[in-house]
């Protein structure tokens, strides 16, 4: 079998720079550049390294079968719609998820937020038309700018000074509202009743949320409530993005003795966020962010598409988790419904043969991008769906576990994806369209999937849940 990439060679949070870096920037003035990244350095890390062990330890009990994973959050964050609004909403909307989720599949469910970070955006292509002109293309606000002028798109290393700060009011928000009040059981459970019972199939929904609410009822009544269980009134939410641009991701690279003086391993963690992964595009054996990302003690993702082989996933694997701990690795399946049925099986197979310890979540989203007659990119919610329930069976029929989905949503109603309960069509995407990247199901859309999701999760919730 191939040796693991770098395997006898000593790991720094530098030595990407010794390989292939692809979907980066070029900076013209590399001197800003390296005064940028030292003052970034010099800066407070954004998460704490204990923070990201504990997300460790509950992906942990993912890969084994004892939690599930709901991962969701904004395509690509902006500057100039940051928002305390914005940031509530998708915060919000994620509790909601979890508590149908974990009522559904009587299993916990980790929380993981696609915010506080995720400014970067892989292009397929390195140019914009526009009227006959070609211009750099848009990467992400933590690179260039939005407008299509040559100003806006010159990649400007001052932008990851406000990525940071933008970062670091975000979660300052999450924390607060993980904390005081606003994750209270009941006050969520009255939000999914109000859900309920404005959605134009609220009979299929009815039941479930009856039961979540009698549920919590009963817990009053035995006086369980956030006065004397402070767990019913608080929640834990973790964040993540797509580690992309590796001059950033160095910069907020820490020891671990840098919160905690006596630890005992004293291990390099990106305290960018508590998770990051790896995008399809960059996910190369030899490449950059994959040297970048085997040397951090952080939980790490990377998006498999339909292309991977058998062979490369395993060496991918190999390189990114050498020990084979569980919840170091999540593999995020990008295939789309019409090939995830073709192409899952054997990669699932080989990672049973192995015995490797993965979580396994599905990214429906990016397999099922498509077009519009009038240019918008969207999304189908039944092709979402569709592929969701997909990735659970082909898991169920090689006796794996379907870990958890990975999507890119908000709170907002925004209309960006067709179809739902509400019956959205492409003629009425230009209602509401605010993305500046991909479409992202709104949180109707993504209410009535956890309702959905959660009779999949009690039919296939595995015989060791309860242990």
């Amino acid at each position: 079998m191939t040796q693991p990439m770098n395997a006898q060679q000593q790991w720094r949070p530098d030595s990407w720079r010794t390989r292939p870096a692809r979907q980066q920037p070029h900076y013209s003035d590399s001197t800003r550049l390296a005064e940028v990244e030292n003052a970034l350095l010099s800066y407070p890390p954004l998460v704490f390294a204990q923070e990201a062990r504990l997300l460790h330890d509950q992906l942990a009990r993912v890969a084994e079968g004892r939690a599930f994973l709901l991962h969701g959050g904004d395509c690509a964050e902006s500057f100039a719609d940051f928002a305390a609004s914005g940031i509530r909403d998708t915060f919000k909307v994620l509790l909601q998820m979890a508590v149908v989720l974990t009522f559904g599949g009587s299993l916990p469910v980790v929380k993981l937020a696609r915010l506080a970070g995720q400014y970067a955006k892989p292009r397929s292509s390195e140019v914009e038309y526009n009227g006959g002109q070609s211009l750099p293309s848009y990467r992400g606000d933590i690179i260039n700018g939005r407008e299509f002028t040559a100003a806006a798109r010159r990649p400007d290393p001052e932008r990851m000074i406000t990525a940071y700060h933008h970062s670091a009011a975000t979660l300052n928000l999450l924390r607060a509202y993980a904390q005081g009040g606003l994750a209270d059981l009941h006050q969520v459970g009255r939000w999914n009743m109000s859900f309920v019972a404005a959605n134009p199939l609220r009979e299929r929904y009815q039941a479930m949320a009856d039961r979540i609410a009698e549920t919590l009822r009963f817990m009053e009544v035995m006086g369980i409530s956030p006065e004397s269980t402070p767990a019913i009134r608080e929640t834990q939410l973790f964040t993540s993005h797509e580690a992309l641009l590796l001059n950033y991701e160095q910069a907020l690279t820490r020891r671990a003795s840098h919160d905690r003086l006596d630890d005992p391993d004293d291990q390099w963690f990106d305290c960018s966020a508590h998770l990051i992964w790896i995008g399809e595009r960059t996910r190369g054996l030899d490449d950059a962010h994959v040297e970048f990302c085997r040397g951090i003690a952080n939980p790490v993702g990377v998006k498999i598409g339909p292309r991977i082989t058998a062979d490369e996933l395993i060496r991918l694997v190999e390189v990114l988790n050498p020990h084979n701990e569980p919840g170091r690795l999540t593999l995020i399946t990008r295939m789309g419904a019409d090939v995830l049925e073709q192409k899952l099986p054997v990669l699932v197979q080989r990672i049973q043969l192995e015995g490797r310890k993965v979580v396994w979540a599905c990214d429906p989203m990016h397999g099922n991008t498509v077009t519009t007659g009038g240019g918008l990119k969207t999304r189908d919610f039944d092709a979402i769906m569709r592929e969701i329930l997909q990735f659970f069976a082909v898991h169920a029929a090689e006796g794996s576990y379907a870990g958890g989905v990975h999507l890119e949503m908000t709170g907002e109603h925004v209309t960006e994806c067709t179809g739902g309960a509400y019956g959205l069509s492409q003629q009425d995407l230009g209602a509401c369209y605010r993305s500046y990247c991909d479409p992202r199901l709104n949180a109707d859309q993504v209410l009535e999937l956890a309702f959905l999701l959660a009779d999949t999760l009690t039919a296939v919730r595995p015989q060791n849940a309860a242990e």
